[in-house]
C-alpha cells in the first residue's frame, strides 16, 4: 500500500485589518443588543407604572380614575382649585338636595387646568345638571407652572389634559406624553411613580377623599399674621387677558352643553378681604362674565362664616367645620332657588 501522505494544516491568511473590522462589528452588535434591552426595560417599567396608576382606587388618583373610566356621572359637579376641593362636601350636598354630587377640585390649579380637567370629565361622563365652579381672587392668573404635574401624567393620553399641560410646558409636554419614563424621571419630584408600582402589587394609597372632597382637620395657623406683616399696603391680584378668556370659555362651555352653571366665590377670612386692593375690579369682571354667559353668580364675601376664624385654617381655606357649614349653606340655596 502506498504510504499515507500527511498534509500540513492550511494556514488562514487573515489580515490584521479584517480581524479589527470583525471585532468592531461584534462590539457594535453587543452594544446595540444592550441598548435594545435597556429600551425594553424602560418601556416595560413605564407600562407597569401606568398600569399601576390606573389600578389605584383611593385618594386623588382614585378619584381621577373614576373620572376617566366614566364611573362618576353625578348630577352636581364641583369644579375649581383647592378651595373647591376642601369647601364642598358632596355628602352634605346630596343629603340636602337629593342629587348625586362629586368634587373635581384640584390642588394648586389655575382656571386653565381646571377647565382642562372639566372638559375631560365631560368627555368621559354624562353631563351633570349643575356645575358649581368655585372662584378665587387669583382666578384670572394663568399657570406659569403646574403644581404637582404628576397628578396629570397617567392621563396625558386624553387630549384635553394634554392640551392643558402643553400650554404650560410647550417644549416638554410631547416628551411627557410620548417618551417612556421621561415625565416620572424628569418632572416627578415627588416620586409619584412609586405609588403606581405599589398599586401594581395591591398596595393602595391611604384614602383621603370622599367623592373627590378632602376634609382638612386643621386649626388656624400663624401664616396669615406673617402674610399681613409682609404686605402692610395690601395686595393686588392681576387680571390677565388669557385668564379672562379661560373663565369665559368655561362659562360658554356650560351654556352650550345646557348645564346650569353657578359661579361661587366661597368664604374668605374677613381680614384677608381687607388686604385685597382690587377686589371690586375682580368681582366686577366675575359679574360681567356671568351675565354675558347666563351663569348665576353667588358671592359669599359677606357670609358670617368669613368673620369666624375658627372655621378657617388659613385666610383662604375652610377647615372641616367651616366646610360643613358652608356646604349646608350652599345646598340650602340650591334648594330654595329651585335649580332645574
Amino acid at each position: 500500500m502506498p504510504p499515507s501522505i500527511l498534509k500540513a494544516p492550511t494556514r488562514l491568511n487573515i489580515k490584521p485589518e479584517e480581524r479589527t473590522s470583525s471585532s468592531s462589528k461584534i462590539a457594535v452588535l453587543r452594544l446595540g443588543a444592550f441598548f435594545l434591552l435597556l429600551l425594553g426595560m424602560i418601556v416595560a417599567t413605564d407600562a407597569m407604572i401606568q398600569l399601576g396608576m390606573r389600578r389605584i382606587k383611593t385618594s386623588a388618583f382614585g378619584a381621577s380614575n373614576q373620572l376617566f373610566t366614566g364611573e362618576v356621572n353625578s348630577e352636581i359637579i364641583i369644579s375649581g382649585s383647592s378651595r373647591a376641593l376642601t369647601h364642598y362636601d358632596p355628602q352634605i350636598i346630596t343629603q340636602i338636595t337629593g342629587r348625586s354630587c362629586f368634587n373635581l377640585g384640584r390642588n394648586g390649579s389655575q382656571t386653565d387646568m381646571q377647565l382642562a380637567y372639566l372638559k375631560a370629565y365631560l368627555a368621559h361622563n354624562t353631563a351633570p345638571k349643575i356645575i358649581i365652579h368655585n372662584l378665587d381672587s387669583f382666578s384670572f392668573l394663568t399657570s406659569k407652572e403646574i403644581y404637582d404635574p404628576a397628578q396629570y401624567f397617567p392621563y396625558l393620553w386624553d387630549r384635553h389634559i394634554y392640551e392643558g399641560v402643553r400650554r404650560v410646558y410647550p417644549k416638554s409636554a410631547w416628551k411627557m406624553r410620548y417618551v417612556p419614563l421621561y415625565a416620572y424621571a424628569i418632572e416627578d419630584l415627588r416620586f409619584t411613580w412609586t405609588v403606581g408600582l405599589r398599586a401594581l402589587v395591591g398596595l393602595q394609597p391611604r384614602e383621603t377623599l370622599f367623592r373627590g372632597y378632602e376634609e382638612r382637620h386643621l386649626t388656624w395657623t400663624g401664616d396669615f399674621s406673617s402674610f399681613r406683616s409682609a404686605h402692610p399696603e395690601g395686595v393686588r391680584f392681576e387680571i390677565e387677558d388669557q385668564g379672562v378668556r379661560d373663565l369665559t370659555e368655561l362659562v360658554t362651555l356650560c351654556k352650550e352643553r345646557g348645564i346650569q352653571l353657578l359661579l361661587v366665590y366661597s368664604p374668605v377670612y374677613r381680614e384677608m378681604q381687607k388686604l385685597e386692593k382690587n377686589a371690586d375690579e375682580i368681582h366686577g369682571e366675575f359679574s360681567r362674565i356671568a351675565l354675558a354667559g347666563g351663569a348665576t353668580l353667588l358671592d359669599f364675601r359677606n357670609s358670617p362664616i368669613c368673620d369666624d376664624q375658627s372655621l378657617f385654617y388659613n385666610s383662604q381655606h375652610l377647615n372641616v367645620s367651616g366646610a360643613k357649614r358652608f356646604s349646608q349653606e350652599i345646598s340650602e340655596i340650591l334648594q330654595s332657588h329651585g335649580t332645574r
